[in-house]
């Protein structure tokens, strides 16, 4: 099981990471109004609506920029949290690792309904967003399934502490 998480860990570290770096300015491209975005990042977003026929990038419905804002808002900030507590072996990875694979997939699973549902999306998007679903059940597994136990329960304190409290009553 200890190869099994250890490969787990670094798919997830790799993907958190790219989140990390990108998501801010691939999120800029669905919420902000084209005027206030430079011609380059533009010219990414024609190309890539024409690449990969994602018309959900391209119309932006109102379902689609509110998931874009829960991502910019909620979801980045805890996959920074994720790259930093997979990098640094913390604790409380695994809870963060809950959080954000619950999340994402939330709005994932609204994503491939409207893709497949509308039967307007080719194979390329239905594709492109299945790899970030996946990601979310991985991070989800890891935080429930492949809990490490080395942290000690809430509630519990090391019985040096206790004896300490004891000794101030």
């Amino acid at each position: 099981m200890g190869s099994l998480t250890k490969l787990i860990d670094v798919l997830l570290f790799l993907y958190l990471l790219f989140i990390a770096l990108t998501a801010p300015v691939t999120d800029a491209l669905t919420i902000f109004p084209s005027n206030l975005l430079p011609t380059f990042l533009l010219d990414l977003k024609k190309w890539y609506i024409k690449e990969f026929d994602d018309y959900l990038f391209a119309e932006k419905p109102h379902f689609f920029v509110g998931l874009t804002w829960v991502e910019l808002l909620f979801q980045w900030p805890v996959a920074v949290l994720c790259v930093y507590g997979l990098a640094g072996s913390k604790s409380w990875f695994n809870i963060t690792s809950l959080i954000y694979g619950a999340s994402s997939l939330t709005g994932l699973i609204a994503i491939q309904a409207e893709l497949i549902g509308s039967k307007r999306a080719s194979t390329k998007p239905i594709l492109i967003y299945l790899l970030p679903l996946l990601v979310a059940v991985l991070a989800i597994l890891r935080g429930v399934l492949l809990y490490s136990g080395k942290s000690s329960p809430i509630g519990k304190r090391p019985a040096l502490n206790q004896k300490k409290m004891a000794k101030s009553h």
